[in-house]
């Protein structure tokens, strides 16, 4: 997974950098693609996420002043989530939350069609409801003659 950060109205100090990326970073263990380095074209992975904070006025200075926003792009999906709050860090943790719920939200859905398209294929298959490929209870075949 790939994280770019950028900053509106602020700079970006490297504990907020540090503490996005591992905040975000958390994230990877949601996401099932394994080995997604080897699936890397070209430069680009397979995953992305874009992180946005800052500021959202210079002239407040108490209430919902810091901003935080993240778009998650998956292959043939994109996820986004924005929070506001007094805190740059609160906002982070809410945006990475709410990048999980929806992620998990994501792989249900991807699990729920995958398993449709497996039952509809087992019963493309069936031949028969008489045809039987299992083996016959009693454990041991008999020869004839013995």
């Amino acid at each position: 997974m790939r994280i770019h950060i950028t900053t509106k109205n602020m700079e970006l100090a490297d504990d907020i950098r540090e503490y996005a990326e591992e905040k975000i970073g958390e994230l990877n263990k949601f996401i099932n693609y394994p080995g997604e380095e080897a699936k890397a074209i070209k430069g680009k992975a397979s995953v992305e996420v874009w992180v946005e904070i800052g500021r959202t006025t210079f002239h407040h200075k108490k209430g919902q002043v810091f901003r935080a926003e993240a778009q998650l792009y998956l292959p043939g999906e994109r996820l986004r989530a924005e929070s506001e709050s007094e805190d740059l860090r609160t906002s982070i943790t809410d945006v990475k939350d709410e990048l999980q719920r929806e992620l998990k939200k994501y792989k249900g859905k991807a699990e729920a069609i995958d398993k449709r398209r497996r039952r509809f294929l087992k019963k493309l298959i069936n031949l028969s409801p008489f045809a039987r490929f299992r083996k016959r209870k009693g454990g041991r075949d008999r020869l004839e003659g013995n």
